[in-house]
């Protein structure tokens, strides 16, 4: 069978050293669960990790990573993570922020000549693509652009955005917006624009910079926009999901060299790599003994920075791509500096604060500061928001705390 348990193990440090295993009976719970899943094809494959501040209390990987040539999957498969490039990105933006070199309420044009002269929709017609524009009132600040507030949006949840064509002769670096700045949280691509001003700032390349102040720093060797030749055969194939609830993989095929980097997407990444990023969040900052960002500036970075304004459910756009997508407490979470925040708690789940968010891909995290835990759960295809991979993820995420209990029990 194509869906088998191909590898898994617990308590092994971020580092790799062997730990004695503190919960056998939450673990083989959770392995259970997730094997399940794979074998009855819920989702093709899936690597999840959770881990507390120091070390990593659950890994595990089931299925095929690339089923056309038999290849397992196993922890250090190389992921497609798409916006879960954001948070990566926003902690550029704040070491920057930590030197003085850039300030929240700036406005954009400060940093990027495409946020002059912005124009925001009055009107849309989706039968005929006829619209009206008027020049915004304001650009947006850098602190919107973190927050998802800036008025940009994403095709795949704006019919707008969407269908919108430019008239000959007319050019949009960015926008046009969907809403005046600072008026209400849309998801869109304003994290794109923060990867340009942390290389506007820097006079770096996106790559160039996050290699040197994050990923190095943190040991995260297999994350990048570019996969290393020697390393594109531990990258997953995708699959999608078909109309009657089957998957199809997609062939494995050559990885293009890319030159220009997105803030919002773009990253491959391995769960073992993420959680030490989820760490150094847990750490305010710090992460064996190498320090990221300040816990001042963590703990801007996890606190509501949009105010009275509230995080809503989208509703899709382009079915291929995503199905409606809604967060823990609908129309009360809050956004931080890169980050979702959950405004309540969930038995047997996140407490109240944690952060979380996804890629495209089918690929999640969540950051517990409260309770000390953090979980990272990779799969690869499309629709985002599947209803069986997004099962999955909860049954991770509630044996990740049942082996926290269990652990803290002993």
């Amino acid at each position: 069978m194509r869906f088998t348990r191909i590898a898994v193990f617990a308590g092994v440090s971020a580092c790799g050293v062997l730990l004695t295993a503190q919960a056998p009976t939450a673990v083989a719970r959770l392995n259970e669960r997730l094997q399940a899943a794979v074998g009855r094809g819920d989702v093709p494959a899936v690597v999840a990790i959770a881990a507390d501040r120091t070390r990593v209390i659950y890994s595990g990987a089931f299925g095929m990573r690339d089923a056309g040539h038999r290849q397992p999957m196993t922890a250090d498969t190389i992921f497609r993570i798409a916006s879960m490039t954001k948070p990566v990105t926003s902690v550029a933006l704040m070491q920057l922020v930590e030197q003085g070199r850039v300030m929240l309420d700036d406005p954009a044009d400060k940093y990027l000549p495409a946020f002059r002269n912005l124009q925001v929709f009055d009107s849309f017609s989706t039968a005929t693509g006829a619209y009206t524009l008027h020049r915004a009132a304001r650009p947006p600040t850098v602190r919107e652009l973190l927050t998802h507030t800036s008025g940009l949006a994403y095709n795949f949840v704006s019919p707008t955005v969407r269908d919108f064509k430019p008239r000959e002769g007319e050019v949009f670096e960015a926008g046009p917006l969907v809403f005046e700045p600072g008026q209400r949280w849309h998801y869109g691509p304003s994290t794109l624009w923060v990867g340009k001003i942390v290389e506007a700032v820097s006079g770096r390349t996106l790559e160039a910079y996050l290699h040197e102040r994050v990923f190095d720093p943190l040991g995260m060797r297999d994350t990048s926009f570019n996969v290393r030749t020697e390393d594109q055969a531990r990258v997953a194939t995708a699959d999608t999901r078909r109309p009657d609830g089957s998957l199809a993989e997609a062939p494995a095929a050559p990885i293009p060299t890319v030159t220009e980097f997105r803030g919002d997407g773009g990253l491959f990444s391995t769960a073992v790599d993420y959680i030490r990023f989820e760490q150094m969040v847990l750490n305010d900052g710090r992460f064996n003994g190498t320090v990221v960002l300040s816990p001042k500036s963590i703990a801007a970075m996890v606190s509501n920075q949009i105010g009275s304004l509230n995080v809503s459910a989208l509703r899709t756009a382009m079915p291929e791509r995503s199905s409606d997508f809604t967060f823990v407490d609908d129309g009360r979470d809050k956004w931080g500096l890169g980050f979702l925040i959950t405004s309540r708690g969930t038995p047997g789940k996140r407490s109240a604060g944690s952060l979380s968010w996804g890629g495209i891909n089918n690929t999640y995290f969540w950051i517990d500061r409260n309770r000390g835990v953090a979980g990272v759960i990779m799969m690869q295809f499309l629709p985002f928001a599947d209803s069986r991979a997004l099962a999955v993820y909860d049954a991770f995420e509630r044996g990740a705390y049942e082996i926290l209990e269990d652990g803290r029990a002993h």
